[in-house]
């Protein structure tokens, strides 16, 4: 939550800024001068961190963001020449709505979920392959990556009193305590951790490739139904 609000402000302080740069470059007959270009430099690179922390490299809205910042003398601003800090501003805008709409969160939660079915399938792949430990192991992985992430969003900690991360076990006992599933769906976890616990430790003959494929369909429903 802390983050989100540091994000938040950083956000509306750079749109607040772009609006005034673009102002007064629009109403100014002359070139604006170097106090102006360098609030123009701390936008361009406060604003594309943001981006790139946000969206990820590659993104529609980093492309757009590197398009304007290749505009042709691109530290003249003036009002024959200012169209560039307009651009930006709307692209800053832009990021504010998605952060006020909830539709930057929506978007991250999808790719987070594309990204564990990817895993999801490789473990498949693996255990159609006679690797059942390494499918373990993979499959342990997205578990504990996935009740981590639901912890955060319940309001569960993910931090241990000693300051580790905590793993599976007391991520589950966690969540639990928020309602956030009930006791069934706690047991099952318990019992995957379990497995995956014996496949790190090379306890290998303690489960066969018909426990890990029920680990993987019950992965694979976990996370569809808590990764929302």
């Amino acid at each position: 939550m802390a983050d989100t609000q540091k994000i938040i402000t950083e956000i509306n302080a750079l749109v607040e800024s772009a609006e005034r740069l673009a102002q007064n470059a629009a109403s100014s007959p002359r070139t604006l001068g170097p106090e102006w270009i360098q609030e123009l430099s701390s936008i361009a690179v406060r604003g594309g961190r943001l981006i790139q922390k946000l969206y990820g490299e590659g993104s529609q809205h980093e492309q757009s963001w590197k398009q304007v910042l290749a505009t042709r003398s691109f530290n003249h601003m003036s009002s024959n020449h200012h169209a560039h800090v307009s651009e930006l501003c709307g692209i800053m805008k832009g990021v504010q709505h998605d952060l006020q709409s909830g539709m930057l969160l929506d978007f991250r939660r999808l790719l987070q979920a594309e990204i564990f079915a990817d895993f999801i399938e490789m473990a498949e792949y693996l255990l159609n392959e006679g690797y059942k430990d390494a499918a373990a192991i993979l499959l342990g992985a997205v578990l504990e990556d996935s009740l981590r992430k639901i912890a955060t969003a319940a309001g569960a900690p993910t931090i241990s009193p000693n300051g580790k991360p905590m793993t599976i076990d007391p991520l589950n006992v966690a969540i639990a305590k928020t309602d956030t599933y009930d006791a069934l769906v706690e047991k099952q976890v318990t019992t995957w951790a379990d497995l995956r616990n014996n496949a790190a430790h090379v306890k290998f003959s303690k489960y066969d490739d018909g426990h890990v494929r029920q680990m993987l369909l019950f992965v694979h429903k976990f996370c569809a139904d808590y990764l929302k």
